[in-house]
């Protein structure tokens, strides 16, 4: 499954190892951006999420974002997008 999509995480986050590992293994494509190392990141994380810097935060082709989403709910958003 191809598809834009940035997950905004940090390195301790048990929640974007998890999710990692699923999309993986869904053969979903990702780009990982560490909201420690890029501040910029961090605050765009803050800016969806009402000042909070929740991760995972995924990102898609289409600007929308996504907090903390199931791997279905990450299906379904490009499947959605492929349409």
């Amino acid at each position: 499954m191809s598809g834009s999509v940035t997950m905004y995480s940090t390195p301790w986050c048990g929640y974007c190892h998890r999710l990692k590992g699923q999309m993986d293994r869904e053969g979903i494509r990702y780009e990982v951006v560490d909201i420690e190392q890029h501040p910029e990141a961090a605050a765009f994380v803050e800016s969806v999420n009402h000042g909070n810097q929740t991760v995972p935060t995924l990102v898609y082709a289409d600007g929308s974002a996504q907090t903390n989403p199931s791997v279905i709910q990450v299906k379904e958003k490009l499947a959605a997008l492929a349409s």
